[in-house]
């Protein structure tokens, strides 16, 4: 969970993850599973400035645009402009909401919060609120697959709902080697896959909507320097494809930078 009362987790969980001493299951455990799970992980293609004191909660692409939605009470706020440079637009969440992923779909953007269960709609071009709906349990992630919006809480689950009604369609439990995939959280929809980030690592997985089956795990490890990780809640939480490409933007919570990135083989 983001509750304060997990500082000390979290705290110990970057420290694990630190840049070059995370523990990762090598090609024989990759072998030994019988998945065909890829390992991959990225190679920085560009470094661009970053929001420091962004609590980047979604991050997504539509056209130039880059969409960045941010969390915290009272410091929750909705961004659009080019990547790399300040915002052209930011629009600021009641004080009440900690806001959460977003998802950029026709001419709306869908802005989650995190244990408020509402979703907001506003209007992709000028961020305006449209209209506020009402969803069970937690909001994390969010992504566009054009016919459906695709939505995490947290657990090893996604759900599947409408993008103009928001309403529930199904879900799909993620697995990998048979296990949950637990703490999935910022997502993105790419050429039929969607990518989440797995809270409190620097891995991001790539999973098959249609049965829940990761079908790769990209290790993000060491894109900061060590004294740029300036709290314990400062981990990488944010992923954009870029549209027509195989390139991603990656970056973190109050991190100094983001990344375009590909995502390569491990070895």
């Amino acid at each position: 969970m983001k509750r304060a009362s997990t500082l000390l987790a979290a705290a110990a969980a970057v420290a694990a993850c630190a840049p070059g001493t995370a523990d990762r299951a090598g090609d024989g455990a990759q072998a030994s599973s019988g998945q065909g799970v890829e390992q991959l992980r990225v190679q920085v293609e560009r470094e661009l400035p970053h929001d420091e004191t962004a609590f980047t909660q979604g991050l997504e692409f539509a056209g130039e645009t880059l969409y960045e939605g941010t969390g915290r009470n009272g410091e929750s706020k909705l961004t659009a402009g080019p990547a790399g440079r300040p915002p052209e637009r930011s629009v600021d969440l009641p004080d009440e909401f900690f806001g959460e992923g977003i998802t950029v779909t026709g001419s709306r953007v869908w802005q989650l919060t995190w244990t408020s269960g509402v979703a907001i709609e506003r209007d992709a071009d000028t961020l305006a609120e449209r209209r506020r709906v009402s969803y069970d349990g937690e909001g994390w992630g969010l992504c566009d697959q054009e016919d459906r919006l695709v939505m995490s809480d947290g657990s090893a689950t996604l759900t599947f709902r409408d993008p103009e009604t928001f309403a529930a369609q199904g879900s799909v439990e993620v697995t990998e080697a048979g296990s949950p995939v637990e703490g999935l959280n910022e997502l993105e929809c790419a050429g039929g896959d969607v990518y989440a980030n797995v809270w409190q690592t620097e891995d991001i997985v790539r999973i098959d909507p249609g049965d829940g089956r990761v079908t790769a795990r990209i290790d993000a490890s060491g894109l900061l320097e060590e004294g740029e990780v300036t709290s314990p809640e400062a981990v990488l939480n944010g992923i954009a494809a870029y549209p027509g490409s195989d390139r991603f933007l990656i970056t973190g919570k109050l991190w100094p930078k983001m990344f375009r990135v590909t995502f390569v083989p491990a070895n």
